[in-house]
């Protein structure tokens, strides 16, 4: 549980909870700022391999697949999947702190909400 994911005014900010909060304003310094988020996994094992801004996760999947499929590996290859866009935070941090559960999260993808309009649950506000 090192690395995590929070979403703060409609940003991923990815922290590294090793970090010691700021004496002055008690916030850890964040290692990624993005509007959208990518991963990028192994389809058989669920290990995830990269994390980060989409473009920077796009290029270095096209990377691993060239060099995958010029060293003979074209299984391998075709297993490198990349899931990008406003994903739910809590499926995010999953993905990090449990091996394998981005193959769970691939196959619950249409179904899962959009990332960014997920709301807390406000306790002063009940239905009549």
């Amino acid at each position: 549980m090192e690395l995590q994911y929070e979403l703060k005014a409609g940003n991923y900010y990815l922290y590294d909870m090793r970090d010691t909060p700021s004496s002055v304003t008690g916030e850890r310094r964040f290692r990624l700022k993005t509007d959208s988020v990518a991963i990028a996994f192994d389809m058989y094992t669920g290990q995830v391999h990269q994390h980060g801004s989409p473009a920077r996760i796009q290029s270095w999947a096209m990377h691993q697949r060239r060099r995958l499929r010029a060293a003979g590996a074209l299984a391998e290859a075709n297993d490198i999947v990349v899931v990008s866009g406003p994903l739910p935070v809590d499926e995010l941090n999953k993905c990090l702190w449990i091996n394998g559960y981005c193959r769970r999260m691939f196959k619950r993808l249409a179904s899962l909400p959009h990332g960014k309009l997920q709301r807390a649950a406000q306790q002063w506000k009940k239905a009549a």
